[in-house]
């Protein structure tokens, strides 16, 4: 229980902006400045406040009798809408999306499918449909992911030497928050995105700009369209969506399509062999359960993917974070 009230406190109080607020002040505040600036009461900011204080995401201080506050430096860093690595967004996500479909976890389990139609009453026959099902929600998701590579992204694509590779694709790449890590780590290499045409029209609009010169999209469905040509493919947090026999229909499309020599690089939370953890990445697989049509793997699971698609000399890597790479290669 006690997990579950840590989450919606702070879900609350990223949503009601407390962390915003004691950011722009550029001091600490008292309890009734706090609830006027989020237009809250001043009971329940008080109530707030002494909990986010016992999760150690804000600080106290003393001055003439009165309790102040302020964010910690992680409050600052991870839980502030402004910041480079901030989590915000992706906190938000967790709020308005997947805790709806959590709801909903005892018929997942019972039925083994995902609770979209419950959940928003919308169907998930189409997985991304439901998914994407307006264009706000769309955005909160390339946000989720956009925070998520601006944290893990450059752990991810220099786990491996990626440097003989110049020409990525990067499919299902969403925002192109990791392909501005790609670009950032591998100055000669170019990155073309390939993402569905409503996708692409929202990170255009919205995160990738006329500076990121070295970033270059192609739109379709990479199930059914055809791939532009490639030395790497990158797919990041792609294959837990999908079963193990949609994963391998669409590697077989990549190594089609793949230069001889060329590889393509998952990017995953990997289990361990024996399934006996991480904590995290085994809620992950619930998460899929809830939310998709895949799971959380093993690297020797998505060996034997990659290996049934005709990739060979399949290594992985892991970060210590929570995202790992595995590279199968095509050979010459």
């Amino acid at each position: 229980m006690e997990g579950f009230l840590v989450s919606k406190t702070v879900f609350t109080s990223c949503e009601l902006g407390v962390f915003d607020v004691l950011l722009a002040a550029e001091c600490p505040l008292s309890a009734e400045e706090i609830s006027q600036a989020v237009g809250a009461s001043l009971d329940g900011t008080e109530r707030l406040l002494a909990a986010c204080t016992g999760l150690q995401l804000l600080n106290t201080h003393q001055e003439h009798g009165r309790v102040l506050y302020s964010n910690t430096d992680e409050a600052s860093v991870y839980l502030t809408r402004s910041g480079p690595l901030s989590l915000f967004q992706s906190i938000q996500y967790s709020s308005r999306t997947i805790y709806f479909c959590w709801h909903y976890l005892t018929d997942a389990v019972r039925e083994g499918r995902n609770q979209y139609e419950k959940a928003f009453g919308v169907s998930s026959k189409d997985l991304f449909e439901a998914l994407y099902r307006c264009d706000e929600e769309m955005v909160k998701f390339m946000q989720l992911m956009n925070s998520i590579w601006n944290i893990c992204g450059k752990d991810v694509v220099t786990a491996f030497d990626l440097s003989p590779f110049k020409l990525i694709c990067d499919l299902g790449g969403c925002s192109g928050a990791l392909a501005k890590q790609c670009t950032s780590a591998y100055p000669e290499c170019t990155v073309t995105i390939f993402d569905l045409p409503k996708v692409v029209r929202m990170s255009r609009e919205h995160f990738v700009g006329e500076a990121d010169l070295r970033i270059s999209f192609h739109q379709g469905d990479f199930f059914k369209d055809p791939l532009p040509e490639a030395d790497l493919y990158i797919l990041a947090r792609i294959l837990h969506d999908w079963t193990d026999e949609r994963c391998i229909g669409l590697l077989r499309r990549i190594y089609e399509a793949c230069k001889p020599g060329g590889g393509v690089l998952l990017v995953e939370a990997l289990l361990h062999e024996d399934g006996s953890g991480p904590l995290t990445v085994q809620l992950y697989s619930l998460n899929m359960l809830v939310q998709t049509e895949g799971r959380e793997r093993t690297a020797a699971q998505y060996a034997a993917l990659l290996a049934a698609a005709g990739f060979a000399n399949t290594q992985h890597r892991l970060t210590g974070k929570i995202y790992d790479a595995v590279l199968g290669l095509k050979e010459t």
